[in-house]
């Protein structure tokens, strides 16, 4: 390795992405809470996991499920107090887990006191903590820039006769970065966050912050990168967390600005790659089958440009993302056997592995039979607006079925009791019917269970520093069915390979992975004890093994 990487905690860190509206309802109002989540701590613990990132927290109209911030300084009153939240990271601290803030700088809500004083006239001191502009002479929006939820970035505000800017709802619009005043507020609010305890932050779309708007520019402008040193520099630099940037539009170039630690950036960020290859051009809406040859590719080009001056994620699913085993997997026949298949693919790679809640469990998709039963505002935006210019409503509603947000957020299936456990009143989102067969309780008193097939990956990659800081070198590299990968340091050499495919395939082995002697470190059938010339894998059967 050229540049020895300086340990970090997190780099053997799991983290364990918490929805909090959809985790666990501990006052039966039919919505997740902080109580809730404390409640179930301990299970999160067995699991290994020392990291829990929160999905957003904080006071919000919740017209985008808390993506939408009123108050950065207080909690959503649907979730509990800042009392609950100065307990949930007491009780976390105990069982030694770290809590990660999900941070929402791009935009506020148009409720927070900011946007109040913002509109209220072109002099207001708080009217550069937005964006706003003229309309054209004729009255009309200032440009063309689309909205991500559907229809156009610009709002018209009645009381001063000027638009304003928002990238995602209406209700959501963008801050000013600007003006000095915006980062002098947010370091100021990050640095309170630090002094609760908290063990870091993800933030939300940051790639936008550099914007320049009279030029079209959104994602990665000008002024992104120094702004996020300033932040660093201002807030958590000096401190030990873990910060992670989502960023859609990083490619290993830009990720490397974002994360080589000699920049001062973040510990990490999400890039999208892999999950947007199965969009048609780049539209989730218009959804295709997965090309694992490019998969693999864009897995293996992450891996190997970020090996000694950046850091991966690695994630399958999120609250924003289809589940996992429905996307890539099958969640029918193979839902256990692909479900680890596709654990053990992401978690024996180099990099910091996320767990969405229930992901541990293999929970799917869900295919809710109208259209009323989704609550997402993007689901329900692009829905109106594509059947409306003319696509079928059930060839939308199929799409729905594959990626909507709602996938990923339908309640925790903790038992097979009403509601699946979640709550005993009726959730603000339907539970997905299958709950009777795939809950906590279930994979618990299964010895061969996903979730205990997580728990092993994680103690694994605690105690196993080839997975942590090991070279990543592909094998089958232009295969159509199967995804290997060698990771070797001075002490070890570990091969993992894994079948895709609900198929039997059989590979012949290059020589130099041949042995008589192999040591298998996990499997989802039975163990490879030594790897002969060919070797025949079961429908989406997966294994490592140290030769």
């Amino acid at each position: 390795m050229s540049m020895k990487m300086t340990p970090k905690w997190w780099h053997d860190a799991v983290v364990y992405q918490v929805y909090p509206r959809s985790f666990c309802d501990s006052n039966n109002d039919g919505m997740g809470d902080l109580q809730g989540i404390i409640s179930k701590l301990d299970y999160i613990k067995k699991l290994g996991v020392n990291v829990v990132w929160l999905s957003p927290v904080y006071r919000s109209p919740m017209d985008d499920n808390g993506y939408d911030i009123s108050d950065y300084q207080d909690i959503a009153a649907e979730f509990g107090s800042m009392e609950d939240m100065q307990q949930l990271l007491a009780e976390a601290k105990q069982r030694d887990i770290r809590i990660i803030m999900d941070l929402v700088v791009n935009h506020t809500s148009d409720e927070h006191p900011w946007f109040i004083e913002s509109r209220k006239s072109k002099d207001n001191p708080y009217r550069d903590y937005y964006i706003w502009r003229q309309p054209n002479e004729d009255g009309s929006v200032p440009d063309d820039q689309g909205s991500v939820f559907g229809g156009g970035a610009w709002e018209f505000d009645d009381t001063t006769g000027e638009y304003y800017y928002h990238i995602f709802s209406k209700r959501q619009p963008d801050l000013n970065w600007e003006n000095p005043k915006i980062q002098e507020e947010v370091h100021k609010m990050m640095n309170w966050w630090i002094d609760q305890g908290i063990g870091g932050f993800r933030l939300d779309v940051i790639d936008l912050i550099g914007k320049e708007i009279d030029k079209k520019i959104t994602g990665n402008g000008p002024r992104l990168h120094p702004l996020l040193q300033e932040m660093n520099k201002a807030t958590f630099g000096d401190k030990d967390l873990l910060t992670v940037g989502e960023t859609w539009d990083a490619t290993p170039e830009t990720a490397k600005l974002y994360s080589n630690p000699a920049r001062n950036e973040f510990s990490m960020v999400f890039q999208f790659e892999h999950i947007s290859l199965t969009w048609k051009q780049g539209d989730k809406w218009n959804p295709i089958a997965l090309d694992l040859p490019k998969f693999k590719n864009a897995l293996t080009k992450w891996q190997i440009e970020l090996a000694d001056e950046g850091w991966n994620s690695l994630f399958w699913n999120n609250h924003d993302l289809p589940r996992a085993v429905s996307k890539f997997g099958d969640d029918g026949q193979y839902r256990v056997e692909s479900a680890k298949m596709l654990a053990t693919t992401l978690h024996m790679m180099k990099g910091t592995p996320y767990v969405y809640q229930g992901e541990e469990i293999g929970m799917t998709n869900v295919a809710f039979d109208s259209i009323d039963d989704y609550r997402d505002i993007e689901t329900l935006n692009f829905y109106k607006e594509r059947t409306e210019n003319g696509v079928a409503p059930e060839t939308m509603l199929a799409a729905v079925h594959e990626n909507s947000r709602d996938n990923g957020r339908t309640p925790m299936q903790w038992n097979n009791n009403k509601n699946a456990g979640f709550s005993e009143q009726q959730p603000w989102l339907q539970v997905n019917p299958n709950y009777p067969e795939i809950n906590v309780d279930a994979a618990l008193e299964d010895q061969n269970s996903i979730f205990y097939h997580y728990q092993k990956l994680i103690q694994l990659r605690k105690s196993l520093s080839v997975i942590v800081h090991g070279a990543f070198e592909p094998v089958f590299e232009d295969h159509e069915q199967v995804f290997g990968y060698l990771r070797s340091d001075s002490q070890h050499r570990l091969f993992v390979l894994n079948n895709f495919t609900g198929e039997e395939v059989t590979v012949s082995m290059p020589e130099p992975l041949q042995t008589e002697h192999a040591e298998c470190i996990i499997c989802n059938y039975e163990s490879h004890q030594q790897l002969s010339s060919t070797l025949t894998l079961k429908p989406f059967e997966s294994f490592a093994v140290l030769i």
